[in-house]
């Protein structure tokens, strides 16, 4: 009996995007662009799915803007492996809930729609199926979906491949076991020929996992050749020209022609990946300029509009656009440049100011309070800083600052306001006087606080202490300041920009230069910490103190605690009458009865 040749054929010798060109079809509820895979639709992609195949390469390292299909990459991935060469399988998300996501919106539709999976992978709803949210099982192998947040599921099943999605995301343990990157990656000891593929948007410079790892590989740009002379050029921002040009333009770096966004990308299909360096780990990066899916008009917009509200959106797009890390400059602000940000004021609030807060930092022989303003774009106006002498055990202490935060604080016109919110540390020793100082004003919106240091941490959380019957707010106070010190270097007119009062003689205010030494007298570090790198916050000076800046952080604190709807606040200022009565919820979930806006 004769068999047909086929039948005694190995697999088809296919790279990973000869395979999503042959067998993938993109859902139409998460895709823009539905039907056949494509790679020539982006054709950074092909270098960058073949890698991972290629036997000569076990580590992949992506760093990326967000908008150039690195989650259809890691499916087409996914695919590859359960068609053509079953593998256990591990994709590693930031959390488990994300992991859950990925799987219900991205994975099970590509199963679905993607014919060469159908059979591989057995209908959820069939007993015995091995398919599960998180864990799916096909002849030969399985795909495991965990997040790095939980240490059950990094545990010792052995992996093959391992899929690390936004790794600058991942939590610096996974409970109490270590690091989850490091963890994974144990997973695939067992495997000669193990596959580690580690993508994310960068996040900070210098802390950032995908940086290192990026910078440890080939260092690999895209390159396409210039429409005019053939010159391959990378597509960078430093090269992009639109101020007084009716849209954005590239220029060559050698020859000076300036070309469009249609030029430039439709030479991408001759376009190459150049490599910096020398490494067995294929590293590749790429921003959103090379990207099919966001025109360069857009990205100009985009720039712009996180320029105008300040650097932390900048900082975003930087990340999100560029794919770069940010350079932190928090600690290289001197006393003279804060200087220029001194403004006469018309009165004791300038127009401006819609809220104002406060925050207090508590000391054992006195207390220290900012008054801060806040205006739309986040910008924010220093209105006082007070020093309150005295045992803070003392109620007569407590009465002085009562005074301050029920103050009436006026404009030009006559018209006034109080401080809506207040936060007070309750660090130190004093805790107890805080908590009841804040227990009795609690319908004020005057609040105890803790802070915390870890950086990333929310900028606001909240815990019950029952057994004083009262709200105690945790503030994330190492993310306070990396958002301070981003404004405090906003350009002026920007959103964030931080404006301090130059009237001394009118009003007392307190803004001296011993101020904004405190207001600058920590800067931010990198620190070893159990072989992880992270980010704290150190004194600059022994002999400068740094309550300033802990007034200020507290009085933010205050203002994410309280989350005004600002647009409505201008309206009402302005006698407008707002289109509709909005109610505004505490930040982060904070729902309080009582609570006055």
């Amino acid at each position: 009996m004769k068999f047909p040749n086929e039948i005694f054929s190995p697999p088809p010798d296919l790279t990973i995007s000869q395979w999503a060109d042959s067998y993938r079809r993109l859902p139409p509820e998460a895709s823009s662009e539905p039907g056949n895979w494509n790679t020539s639709r982006a054709p950074y992609q092909r270098a960058m799915m073949d890698a991972i195949c290629s036997s000569s390469c076990e580590r992949v390292v992506m760093m990326t803007a967000a908008q150039i299909g690195k989650s259809e990459l890691l499916l087409n991935v996914i695919g590859y492996y359960i068609d053509k060469e079953p593998s256990p399988i591990l994709m590693l998300q930031p959390t488990l809930e994300m992991g859950e996501s990925f799987s219900k919106d991205r994975l099970a539709t590509m199963i679905r729609d993607t014919p060469a999976l159908n059979g591989k992978i057995k209908d959820p709803r069939s007993r015995d199926s091995g398919n599960t949210l998180l864990h799916k099982t096909f002849p030969g192998g399985h795909i495991t979906i965990a997040g790095a947040n939980s240490p059950a599921g990094l545990a010792s099943r052995p992996i093959r491949i391992l899929l690390c999605d936004e790794v600058d995301r991942y939590p610096m343990s996974a409970g109490s076991e270590g690091d989850p990157l490091n963890l994974a990656m144990k997973r695939t000891a067992n495997f000669w020929n193990r596959k580690i593929i580690l993508v994310s948007t960068p996040t900070i410079m210098g802390i950032s996992r995908i940086e290192k790892e990026y910078d440890a590989s080939t260092r690999e740009v895209w390159e396409v050749p210039c429409p005019k002379c053939g010159t391959y050029t990378p597509l960078e921002w430093e090269n992009v020209m639109y101020e007084g040009k009716t849209q954005p333009v590239m220029i060559c770096r050698k020859c000076g022609h300036e070309g469009s966004e249609s030029d430039w990308k439709s030479n991408q299909p001759r376009g190459k990946w150049q490599a910096q360096n020398e490494s067995r780990v294929r590293g590749f990066h790429v921003n959103a300029l090379a990207s099919p899916w966001v025109t360069w008009g857009e990205i100009v917009s985009q720039y712009e509009e996180a320029r105008r509200n300040g650097n932390e959106n900048v900082k975003v797009w930087t990340n999100t656009v560029l794919g770069r890390p940010y350079e932190e400059a928090a600690g290289t602000l001197e006393v003279e440049e804060l200087e220029f940000h001194r403004d006469k004021y018309p009165s004791e609030l300038p127009d401006e100011v819609l809220v104002l807060t406060a925050g207090i930092d508590t000391q054992d022989n006195r207390l220290e309070c900012e008054i801060l303003g806040h205006g739309l774009n986040g910008e924010s106006y220093g209105i006082a800083y007070r020093v309150i002498y005295g045992n803070p055990g003392m109620p007569e202490v407590w009465n002085v600052l009562d005074e301050l935060l029920l103050r009436e604080w006026h404009y030009a016109d006559g018209t006034s306001l109080k401080v809506s919110c207040a936060c007070v540390d309750s660090g130190g020793h004093y805790t107890e006087e805080v908590y009841r100082y804040c227990r009795g004003r609690a319908r004020r919106n005057v609040f105890a606080i803790i802070g915390r240091g870890t950086f990333g941490t929310p900028p606001v959380r909240v815990s019950k202490l029952e057994r004083y019957r009262l709200r105690l707010f945790i503030l994330g106070v190492s993310t306070l300041k990396g958002e301070l010190f981003s404004r405090l270097q906003a350009e002026r007119g920007a959103g964030g920009y931080c404006h301090f009062p130059d009237d001394p003689e009118n009003y007392y205010r307190g803004y001296d230069r011993k101020y904004f030494a405190g207001l600058l007298s920590e800067r931010m570090v990198i620190k070893r910490v159990h072989g992880n790198d992270r980010i704290e916050w150190e004194q600059r000076r022994k002999d400068v103190r740094n309550e300033p800046l802990d007034c200020r952080v507290y009085a933010m604190g205050a203002f994410a605690i309280l989350n005004p709807d600002m647009k409505r606040r201008q309206a009402e200022k302005s006698g407008e009458k707002p289109a509709q009565k909005s109610v505004r919820k505490v930040s982060r979930g904070f729902v309080r009865r009582g609570m006055r806006l």
